[in-house]
């Protein structure tokens, strides 16, 4: 990539992230997709001062014939936009070229989910073996509030003091909400602050320092990864008898989501509970009540006990 290049995208995500406040996790998506678009420019002799329409679609062209999920090239396309329109209203460029290109568009998958048995034997391999408190306390939490895996692992430890029923959490584009506790979850809290507060204890001792977070660590962030805690609940998985392909951080938030609404909870209240913007975006955990009111048609409307009813 050339440094011009690099200026360019350096320069477009500086002001991207000040503006929306994005997160983290977006910016560094950005970034990754917007240096292979200027990685395949440099190789095909285009620069992203001169690129057109036509190259933009080739690109694009080219992430479909690698496979890339539609999802990716959607991604894609909307970096590779939104960098072009800053570059526009910059004075970079007197146009946009990617003004008018269409996406490919993103399916909607529906989330894959957990059954209320696979929950519970999570939770309970979560009890035992080494750092079986911490990892109750962490799977525990994750199923009662529907956090983001990145929201739960950097959560500080003030946000859970005092017994809370309710916690504080930051969400994408520091935007704040309260997601409530379940009893279990507290007892789980209280068992790993005291357990936590021990061991922070010792290291003041011998460091004279202590963490500000929830799950602390000795790595570069400070507490638990999100990487670190992926594996984890993988092998809570293997442990509980269930595939882990199909348990993720986030199939316990969807499993949280789609439990809630089973049970008759209203769609906005889990749309404020998840943190969406956009209550189209938790509108797709409807799914689970398909199979559920199919039955209560099947089991109770006069035509499908074949009319016997007048």
């Amino acid at each position: 990539m050339t440094p011009e290049a690099a200026r360019w995208i350096t320069t477009f995500l500086e002001a991207h992230r000040a503006e929306l406040d994005a997160s983290q996790n977006t910016i560094e998506s950005y970034a990754r997709d917007l240096r292979d678009f200027a990685d395949w420019c440099e190789g095909h002799n285009h620069a992203l001062d001169t690129v057109e329409r036509d190259e933009i679609e080739a690109y694009l062209i080219h992430c479909d014939a690698l496979g890339l999920a539609k999802a990716t090239r959607a991604r894609r396309l909307s970096a590779i936009r939104q960098m072009f329109r800053f570059a526009y209203e910059e004075d970079w460029r007197a146009t946009n070229p990617a003004l008018q290109i269409k996406g490919p568009g993103q399916s909607r998958r529906l989330p894959k989910t957990l059954s209320h048995d696979e929950v519970d034997r999570l939770l309970a391999a979560a009890e035992h073996g080494t750092g079986a408190v911490r990892n109750t306390c962490l799977m525990q939490m994750l199923y009662a509030t529907g956090m983001r895996v990145t929201e739960l692992v950097s959560l500080p430890v003030s946000a859970a003091r005092g017994n809370p029923s309710m916690i504080m959490v930051t969400g994408k584009g520091g935007k704040e909400r309260l997601v409530p506790l379940s009893p279990p979850a507290r007892d789980a809290l209280n068992a790993w602050l005291t357990e936590r507060d021990a061991a922070q204890e010792l290291a003041r001792e011998k460091t004279g320092k202590v963490s500000a977070f929830l799950f602390p660590s000795t790595g570069k962030s400070g507490h638990l990864t999100r990487v670190r805690f992926h594996g984890l609940i993988k092998d809570l998985a293997v442990a509980a008898g269930i595939d882990p392909t199909k348990v993720t951080p986030h199939t316990m938030r969807h499993a949280f989501a789609t439990h809630l609404l089973a049970g008759g909870a209203d769609l906005r209240v889990i749309q404020t509970l998840l943190g969406h913007s956009d209550v189209s975006t938790t509108e797709i955990y409807t799914h689970v009540l398909d199979d559920r009111l199919k039955q209560l048609v099947l089991d109770n409307h006069p035509l499908a006990r074949g009319g016997q009813d007048t």
